[in-house]
């Protein structure tokens, strides 16, 4: 008898020790999902989330680096098709980059949307990130967040720097596979350049839009430099602060968890137009 009530209690604890990081994560997916309903009822927006955090895996417990990717411009893209025209969009950017079509293909839809679109930096938003925060109107950062060039990269390199070995060395002693990537580096700096121009070009005029778009593409600065509040007002970027309270709050349900997660989260339900 004793026996028998020793094994109930192991397989209840077995139970229960497999329910519980269920139930807190189920918790938290909730606590997020009510404190964007608050940002979304106090600042009148669809609020979207974009946050990217070092994921650990559970089994085999090594980090894995999340980055912005296809699937997350499918998210993004559907909740701004299910928001209306004259509703604004926040949305929130927390990440190191990542794949330059999805980011271009996220800032292309926040550029379309006819009513006004914030980015909120609370951290950082790096390379496809301020990719991203260029297409906005506005972009909140907190004092000490920091944006990043978009200069694209053709493998480890950098494309800028690759297309100076061509003004270093005789042509004939460069070896084919360098002048492949160096023709694959122009096309790169030229379509991202008028890329970043085209997104400007609405907020500033063309000539200070095509000089900022120079300024972030061109190389000038290693790939993690890291642009200030200061500095991003320097260059003419639409950049104020601070930061409503709540998304800092926000960012505090977003731990370094142990598993993976949803990067991109919002409220799953379209909004009717206002007035109807």
């Amino acid at each position: 008898m004793g026996g028998s009530i020793i094994w109930d209690i192991f397989w209840l604890f077995i139970l229960v020790s497999l329910l519980l990081p269920w139930i807190r994560r189920r918790s938290l997916d909730s606590s997020r999902i009510r404190l964007i309903q608050k940002i979304e009822r106090s600042r009148g927006s669809r609020v979207i989330t974009l946050i990217h955090r070092q994921e650990t895996m559970s089994f085999l417990g090594f980090p894995v680096m999340k980055y912005i990717d296809i699937d997350d411009s499918e998210h993004i893209l559907r909740a701004v098709r299910m928001t209306p025209d004259d509703m604004p969009i926040d949305i929130i950017l927390h990440t190191p980059g990542g794949l330059v079509l999805a980011a271009e293909q996220i800032a292309l839809a926040l550029k379309k949307h006819k009513a006004k679109v914030t980015v909120i930096v609370p951290h950082y938003a790096m390379s496809g990130g301020t990719l991203i925060a260029l297409a906005a109107d506005e972009i909140l950062m907190d004092e000490n967040a920091v944006l990043g060039p978009v200069d694209p990269q053709i493998g480890n390199y950098p494309a800028a720097s690759i297309l100076k070995v061509l003004d270093q060395k005789e042509k004939d002693r460069i070896r084919d596979e360098t002048l492949i990537l160096a023709d694959i580096s122009k096309k790169a700096l030229s379509q991202v350049n008028d890329f970043v121009a085209s997104l400007l070009e609405e907020n500033v005029d063309n000539e200070r839009a095509k000089g900022l778009a120079d300024a972030l593409t061109c190389g000038q600065w290693t790939h993690d430099y890291p642009i200030t509040l200061e500095h991003a007002r320097d260059l003419g970027l639409p950049v104020s602060s601070p930061l409503p309270e709540d998304v800092y709050a926000l960012m505090d349900l977003y731990p370094q968890p142990g598993g993976q997660r949803p990067s991109v989260e919002y409220v799953p339900m379209p909004y009717r137009q206002r007035g109807k």
